[in-house]
């Protein structure tokens, strides 16, 4: 019986062990990720929620994280998504906290996007502006976007 019990003790230590070595390994690889693209899967997102066009970032151990573009753009998804030079924000797994940079076109507004959360088990996007949010599928985010300088907006162009 008391071989049992050292048994599962050392097999729990082992666990822990294990878990706490991949999580490690986990947040080495996230920090050490040289395309933002690569990183944004570990932390639950799809790769093509930022556009093609990241010059550069950073993610501090916090999750801060703060991303310059080569210059703002526009990308169009279900809703026209404009991105400033410089987002921030506040990563955790499955979340984006205090967002800064981007903004979406509704209808005839443009509402800057604070919060941005991963729904893994409904396949979907929440993005939230103060307390309103909007769902989209996190299919159309699959591949990454290419920026373009100007909004196409059906017939009317908006220029930067």
């Amino acid at each position: 019986m008391a071989s049992l019990s050292r048994f599962s003790l050392l097999l729990l230590i082992l666990t822990i062990t294990a878990q706490t070595h991949l999580a490690s390994s986990v947040r080495d690889i996230a920090l050490n990720s040289t395309d933002i693209h690569e990183l944004l899967p570990l932390y639950g997102f799809p790769k093509g929620l930022l556009p093609n066009n990241v010059k550069s970032y950073t993610l501090s151990a916090d999750g801060s994280f703060e991303i310059e573009l080569e210059s703002e753009c526009y990308v169009k998804f279900d809703l026209l998504v404009y991105y400033d030079k410089i987002v921030k924000g506040k990563l955790r797994y499955g979340s984006v906290a205090d967002v800064s940079g981007i903004e979406a076109k509704k209808l005839f507004l443009w509402v800057s996007v604070t919060g941005i959360e991963a729904n893994q088990g409904s396949g979907t996007i929440d993005f939230y502006v103060g307390v309103l949010s909007e769902t989209l599928p996190a299919q159309q985010f699959q591949k990454i976007p290419a920026c373009t300088r100007k909004a196409c907006l059906g017939e009317r162009t908006e220029a930067m």
